[in-house]
């Protein structure tokens, strides 16, 4: 039984994502679709796709429909998509997302900011490009500690967000993503295809996104502070 549901998983998945990532490509190029309407399409593949994969939500507080930072706690691969769920922005992702077939061209239609962290180059025209896209108006998705993490708590958070958005005076939203089974968290050298297969065995995932109060000031570290507080005390939170 949880063979056939992994198989009916992974052919959903493919074959939803596809026609989604076509949906976006005709409503841009035959209707002149703009960023916004691809974004609205992504909400609809975003619910739909963890539904239909097992992963029962729960949101606590109110997401932004604000231009703000969204700054979050990483544990798997599927956190970007927990918020996309809600929130009409820009995720910042590895590079390497680009390249992975369907998923990487669709990625870039609807909206996402690509990061090479081991260049610093990179990194400076990341922060740049975030914001040039609140300062349009969205908001955009980041995990500062840079990776996953299967502490009870978060990894360091990466300071230049931080330094961002008291430069610019940025809000800055933190949020907490809490998942039920500590099976889910994607760490290590374990391959996406590996732990995907492993945990989408299972019925269902559960996992409580928490949306946290508005963050803003001139003093980055205490900023940093301010939003890492608040994400561990809900991770820590029995």
């Amino acid at each position: 039984m949880k063979n056939l549901r992994l198989s009916w998983r992974f052919l959903f998945f493919i074959i939803y994502t596809t026609a989604i990532v076509v949906e976006i490509w005709l409503r841009q190029n035959l209707l002149g679709a703009g960023i916004r309407a691809s974004m609205e399409v992504r909400r609809r593949w975003a619910r739909n796709l963890l539904e239909g994969v097992g992963v029962l939500t729960e949101n606590q507080g109110i997401a932004p429909d604000f231009p703000c930072i969204i700054v979050s706690n990483h544990r798997s691969y599927i956190d970007p998509i927990l918020m996309l769920r809600d929130v009409y922005g820009y995720p910042v992702a590895k590079a390497e997302l680009a390249s992975w077939p369907v998923i990487g061209k669709g990625a870039q239609m609807a909206g996402i900011l690509y990061l090479r962290r081991e260049h610093s180059g990179s990194r400076a025209n990341a922060l740049r490009l975030m914001e040039e896209k609140v300062q349009a108006g969205f908001p955009v998705i980041i995990f500062p500690e840079g990776t996953t993490s299967g502490l009870p708590g978060t990894l360091p958070f990466k300071k230049g967000v931080f330094q961002l958005a008291a430069r610019s005076g940025i809000p800055i939203v933190p949020v907490a993503l809490v998942f039920a089974d500590e099976k889910d968290f994607w760490v290590g050298k374990e391959t996406f295809l590996s732990h995907a297969g492993r945990r989408f065995l299972e019925k269902t995932i559960h996992v409580r996104v928490c949306y946290g109060p508005v963050i803003s000031g001139d003093n980055p570290d205490a900023l940093l502070a301010d939003a890492k507080n608040w994400i561990e005390t809900r991770l820590l939170q029995p």
